[in-house]
């Protein structure tokens, strides 16, 4: 059982067959995971690594933070176009401050050993980094699609970014990590420390890798850049704010991949994703702010859906209808707007502008049904209440 709860949600791992035999060995396992903290605050797409890591924890193992102090001011070069700018060991230190005590609103401090690898790194000798550089090649540095990428292009690749993997690697022997986690674009870094491992004749890690998360855009990679991400630190009314913007199919992937579990199929939409909302809002928070968060979202949308909305006679909508039929009933009885079939999926349902109190209806041929003081939106002119 435990074996399948900690393979939920991932993208791969390397394998199943060698983590269920280091999950037999009667002892507690050290589980990996590094982070840079080249900022100080994080967002949920950073945390889907550390709830694996807490699924670890709840299960008797050892969660293995390290704090990548050293390898912060090299920059990680994975899925990058450039170098990345640098940055001093003062300001990553800062940085992890605050970073190892967001992290711990989702991990239990007992057991996590928190490490940092200039513990290590600083202390090599020139001697040393040259014999750990002999143990990679450069064929296999240039494998990297990001390499390969910038080279193709002309782009310039420093050699202090080649560095990084193998720095990565060696972290995994100095720990002696059973399971490394990471994102799937960590493959490459995560298999040098496999390697790395063998030739030092200890066991090698598992390779754990994690799907990155979507933002709320529901397309790009959840990113301060982007604009489209919930940050750990928020409000808890912007948490739910935010939340409440996803559409139902993100949904179902934040359920799995920030709470490890499936929504209930027997909620409603809205009612499920305000549980999540609800949830995430109390885990950074508490469950009191997380609950006026969501009575604030409530009411709040029910104030924007009853503003200036028509009302419109129930008697008029008894039984079920499709969601193309009910707009199209709602047009016809409410603004005596008779509207084809075709143009309301195309300028209303596809869009998302049909909303029943507050949440979007974007499946045409789904079954609705409509009660006493409920408000559908039509569009940014046309809502209706029911009376």
């Amino acid at each position: 059982m435990s074996l399948e709860q900690l393979i939920a949600g991932t993208a791969k791992v390397l394998s199943e067959k060698e983590l269920e035999e280091k999950l037999k060995l009667g002892r507690p396992l050290r589980i990996k995971l590094g982070v840079d903290p080249t900022a100080p605050d994080i967002h949920l797409g950073h945390t889907v690594a550390i709830e694996k890591l807490r699924q670890f924890q709840k299960l008797g193992h050892t969660a293995v933070l390290i704090i990548g102090d050293f390898t912060a001011t090299v920059g990680d070069p994975t899925g990058r176009s450039t170098a990345r700018p640098p940055i001093t060991r003062e300001e990553v230190l800062a940085n992890a401050e605050t970073y190892t005590t967001q992290a711990f609103k989702i991990l239990d401090p007992e057991k996590t050993e928190v490490v940092y690898n200039g513990e290590w790194f600083n202390k090599m000798t020139y001697v040393e980094v040259l014999k750990l550089n002999a143990r990679v090649t450069m064929q296999q540095m240039l494998q990297r699609e990001d390499f390969k990428t910038r080279l193709a292009e002309g782009k310039e690749v420093r050699l202090h970014e080649i560095q990084y993997p193998i720095m990565q690697g060696w972290d995994s022997v100095m720990v002696r990590s059973d399971v490394e986690i990471g994102g799937t674009d960590q493959l490459f870094n995560i298999l040098v420390g496999r390697d790395f491992q063998k030739e030092e004749g200890m066991p090698q890690q598992v390779v754990m890798l994690m799907p990155l998360l979507e933002g709320l855009d529901g397309v790009k990679k959840m990113s301060k850049s982007s604009g489209n991400y919930v940050g750990v630190s928020e409000p808890a009314t912007e948490m739910v704010n935010k939340l409440m913007s996803i559409s139902d199919e993100l949904m179902d992937k934040y359920y799995l991949m920030l709470l490890g579990e499936s929504r209930d199929e027997n909620a409603h939409p809205r009612d499920a994703k305000l549980e999540l909302a609800r949830r995430i809002a109390a885990r950074y928070h508490d469950d009191a702010s997380a609950e006026e968060a969501v009575k604030l979202w409530i009411e709040r949308a029910a104030g924007n859906q009853e503003s200036g909305a028509t009302e419109v006679p129930l008697s008029e909508f008894s039984g079920e209808f499709t969601v193309l039929s009910l707009a199209s009933t709602a047009f016809e009885v409410g603004f005596n707007l008779k509207k084809s079939n075709g143009e309301l999926k195309k300028q209303a349902i596809a869009p998302g502008a049909i909303q029943l109190n507050g949440e979007k209806l974007t499946d045409p041929n789904a079954t609705v049904s409509v009660a006493e003081g409920d408000v559908l939106r039509l569009s940014k002119k046309h809502t209706v209440k029911f009376v």
